[in-house]
């Protein structure tokens, strides 16, 4: 049996557009199936900040426009772009599985995630969606809608939503029963709908779940060997974007907690990443692994040829 990987895609690299997004999952694809075919299992994650704040923001003018139309909730807009990114994937993966001459499918499954209803992020939103917007059109728009907006790593201001931690995959046994026949599947799409266990049983909450860490709960839970997760650079660095900016190829445990400290990584992009790949290798058992790197660099990564390696 082959490895069984999991990886991360990240919102952004999906583009900001439909056409975009199709054009831009050709590479995506390519990236995959290559490891598909060197016979590694492979289980994909991705993000939605800039698909469901979309999602959401149509949702809202149609609803206010025309009164016919129904005021879309936010756990719908998270499932919305479930299908949407995921059928955009599977289709570029089936076309590349079919190129190679591969006898796989590859499937996207709408997935919720169990959060817990008292999670502190309900009362502090952090997690930025949607659109990069001025200072002034933020503050309109939080004046008419009631929402909380924040200067998002000096591109803009976004709307921010909770982002409460995942605490259960709740088809993570179909999840594991689409690997098993040696198929590709999609999940915890943008983190996964949050949901919250009731009386009645599950119930939607308005949230966006940080899908780096759904691609570590998702990793651990199946047992996987290695979390890859794919951003916009090669390497985890340090002093980013100053002088002195040095790139990391390897990090342990210890090194990430005296970088956190220390206020290496910004709170809106790599320190999620690497706080879910430490959160990863920390909880699994063996030799897994856990990489930082681009998606061009996903295959040399692997091999051990690139990327930041997080182990133990």
């Amino acid at each position: 049996m082959g490895k069984r990987i999991v990886i991360a895609l990240g919102g952004n690299a999906l583009g900001n557009s439909p056409e975009e997004q199709l054009e831009l999952v050709k590479n995506t694809a390519k990236a995959i199936v290559d490891l598909v075919k060197e016979g590694y299992e492979i289980i994909i994650g991705h993000g939605n900040g800039p698909q469901v704040g979309m999602i959401n923001l149509a949702m809202e003018i149609a609803a206010n426009e025309n009164e016919k139309i129904p005021a879309m909730p936010f756990p719908e807009c998270g499932a919305m772009s479930q299908g949407y990114i995921g059928y955009h994937l599977q289709q570029a993966i089936g076309n590349e599985l079919k190129k190679q001459k591969l006898d796989k499918t590859c499937v996207t499954l709408v997935t919720q995630v169990v959060v817990d209803k008292n999670d502190k992020a309900f009362s502090n939103p952090t997690k930025p969606i949607g659109s990069f917007y001025s200072e002034e059109e933020s503050k309109k728009i939080a004046k008419e809608k009631g929402y909380t907006f924040v200067e998002d790593s000096g591109r803009g201001y976004r709307r921010v939503v909770a982002s409460p931690l995942p605490v259960e995959i709740v088809e993570l046994n179909t999840v594991e029963s689409v690997v098993k026949t040696g198929n590709v599947v999609i999940t915890v799409g943008g983190g996964g709908i949050p949901v919250i266990k009731t009386d009645k049983g599950l119930e939607g909450v308005p949230a966006v779940i940080d899908k780096d860490a759904s691609s570590a709960k998702l990793a651990l839970d199946i047992k996987a060997d290695m979390l890859i997760i794919l951003t916009a650079v090669e390497k985890v660095a340090i002093n980013f974007n100053k002088p002195n900016q040095e790139n990391l190829s390897k990090l342990n445990l210890a090194e990430i907690d005296k970088y956190i400290k220390e206020g290496h990584f910004a709170k809106g992009s790599m320190l999620p990443k690497v706080e879910a790949c430490q959160r990863f290798v920390a909880q699994s058992g063996g030799n897994a692994v856990a990489i930082i790197t681009s998606l061009e660099k996903a295959a040399e990564a692997i091999k051990g040829n690139t990327g930041t390696v997080i182990t133990k």
